[in-house]
């Protein structure tokens, strides 16, 4: 659950509407064949190194930092052929745009790792 005051009052947003938010607007992008799963080991290892994550659905991991903002970690599948920066570009300001505009809530950081790719 992420929380923040404005002058409204105290605002809760559930993790699993962020990470759907996400997961759509990451398979929306060109080039996306889908989120992929990450595997057990992946994920320990990530959560050890990264900190605490609050939310990890299939390939989207969503954690706060230190200022309140979001930091979100994707793992897709890109289709053959595609330009992969071009993509990621993409996929990061996609991502940080529809969060932003949907909650309020700052994106801080998007990291995008491409795993796979689709022939």
């Amino acid at each position: 659950m992420v929380g923040f005051e404005n002058h409204i009052g105290k605002i809760n947003i559930s993790d699993n509407f962020l990470t759907e938010l996400v997961t759509h607007a990451v398979t929306d992008c060109f080039g996306v064949a889908g989120v992929c799963s990450v595997s057990t080991f992946r994920s320990a290892v990530s959560a050890m190194t990264l900190g605490k994550a609050f939310r990890k659905n299939k390939g989207v991991l969503i954690r706060t930092d230190k200022d309140g903002g979001l930091i979100v970690d994707l793992h897709i599948k890109v289709t053959y052929g595609t330009n992969i920066t071009a993509a990621v570009n993409s996929i990061t300001h996609k991502v940080g745009f529809t969060v932003e505009e949907a909650t309020g809530i700052h994106v801080n950081k998007v990291n995008v790792y491409v795993d796979e790719m689709d022939a």
